[in-house]
């Protein structure tokens, strides 16, 4: 039993309280509580949608991905060969069998452009956002944590997040985790501490995270002081008890992959597609293809279980491996794509299967692109250089229309053939998934970095 005037530990449970005291809103609180708890949010501008951004860091290739341009020279030809689809008429680069049988249930964009073919973190972190973590502008309508069971809105996964083995996130290129002028306060909730900080997340969520809960601790606190003298404190320490056990039977397990039946890990476990040994290791980033391949299909069930439990932005990165330059840190495409494509394809299926068993698929919006394209030409050592004229796109659920191939490329893969999509207008599709975008444009309360990246068009799909 938790005592709060129990001075020995007091710092730690201040600590703990911290971390708890958004769960605290509806569950008796007085009114006043619970409107400083909202205070900075606007949840009636909110769909019941959520999105997991799969960003492929590195870049990958258009054509090895979706759109194989078979009928191109060899050198512009996907060096994987390709595979029907569902979709008739409709190919996908050679290392996505499984993705191919699924095609009927996305849709490909290849007209998207993200412009700039340097290394960074566009679109997730772009002028477009506002220099902001997509998820962060979400979060600052919705709020840093639900109310309901204080699980954060906004989430960034990294390997480290299921793995301790693996490396740390790479932000040498740009940090997902940015938030621009918005404030530290709304940076992703990021458990890849390793060690003990997922079971430790109770004492580990920082009190930036959520400037109001200064508010809702002094108040508390000075109720506290008055109950105690009139002998009624006791039911407002039951209401922190039933607090404390929302937050740790529904933030801290929603984290914790153990919980998951044994049999659902092993459906999504990527690491026996990629062996380590197999792995050449004169590539210097070949603990990062072995990374992946022990992280991804994990990342992708924990990013369903944080949305089953009510986040509502999950960014998965893949910690910068699609560069395939097939130069001294990187594999060719055919090579790199065997490291990663196969991988991609096992864990994005695993989870669209997942989400439509559970009867999720019309709830979130899966997202999967790089900060840029490939070069059309194979350079002579067989692979691809950086490319921001065109770059894939796969979109599917929350609606987005089914088997469909939006925007056509030129021949060679080079640019859109048809009208571009830009990263702006990917932006506003997200954002719009996600919230009542003419409302927020009407909210005067709204933020000028949400309302910005309202403005543009989303992309016409349907």
């Amino acid at each position: 039993m938790l005592s709060f005037v129990d001075t020995n530990r007091r710092t730690g449970r201040r600590e703990f309280l911290r971390a708890g005291s958004l769960a605290l809103g509806g569950l008796g609180l007085p009114l006043a509580f619970q409107r400083s708890l909202q205070a900075a949010s606007m949840p009636s501008l909110l769909t019941d949608k959520t999105v997991v951004f799969v960003f492929m860091h590195g870049g990958p290739s258009q054509i090895e991905t979706f759109d194989p341009k078979m009928g191109a020279p060899i050198g512009i030809s996907s060096a994987t060969g390709e595979v029907s689809t569902k979709v008739p008429g409709v190919t996908f680069g050679g290392t996505f069998p499984r993705l191919a049988s699924l095609a009927d249930q996305m849709t490909i964009v290849r007209s998207f452009r993200t412009g700039r073919g340097n290394h960074d973190v566009k679109p997730i972190v772009s002028a477009e956002t506002s220099n902001a973590n997509l998820g962060a502008l979400y979060a600052r309508i919705a709020g840093q944590n639900r109310s309901d069971s204080g699980m954060p809105t906004n989430v960034s996964l990294f390997p480290r997040s299921v793995d301790d083995s693996t490396m740390p996130a790479f932000k040498k290129l740009g940090d997902v985790q940015a938030t621009g002028a918005l404030g530290a306060g709304y940076a992703p909730f990021n458990p890849s501490g390793g060690g003990n900080l997922q079971a430790d997340m109770k004492l580990n969520i920082p009190m930036t995270r959520l400037d109001h809960r200064r508010v809702l601790l002094s108040e508390l606190d000075r109720l506290q002081r008055r109950m105690e003298k009139d002998g009624s404190w006791e039911g407002l320490n039951s209401i922190k008890e039933q607090a404390f056990s929302t937050v740790l039977g529904g933030v801290a397990s929603a984290f914790d992959l153990s919980e998951e039946d044994p049999a659902t890990i092993r459906r999504y476990d990527t690491a026996p597609l990629v062996r380590t040994e197999e792995i050449d290791k004169k590539w210097n980033n070949h603990k990062r293809y072995a990374d992946n391949a022990k992280s991804l299909g994990k990342l992708m069930l924990l990013a369903r279980r944080l949305c089953e439990r009510g986040c509502g932005f999950v960014t998965v990165t893949t910690n910068f491996v699609w560069d395939m330059h097939a130069d001294a840190n990187n594999a060719g495409v055919e090579e790199g794509m065997r490291y990663m494509g196969l991988p991609f394809d096992h864990a994005i299926s695993t989870f669209l299967e997942d989400l439509q068993d559970r009867g999720l698929s019309e709830k979130v919006l899966l997202v999967c692109c790089g900060e840029m394209g490939r070069t059309p030409k194979l350079n002579s050592l067989g692979g691809r250089g950086h490319w921001g004229a065109l770059s894939p796109l796969m979109l599917a659920g929350a609606g987005m229309p089914k088997g469909q191939v939006f925007g056509q490329s030129t021949r060679d893969a080079a640019k859109p053939l048809s009208e571009p999509v830009e990263i702006s207008n990917l932006v506003s599709t997200i954002l719009n998934t996600l919230m009542d975008g003419p409302q927020v444009r009407l909210e005067t309360g709204a933020p000028k970095e949400v309302t910005d990246a309202l403005f543009a068009p989303p992309i016409p799909l349907g």
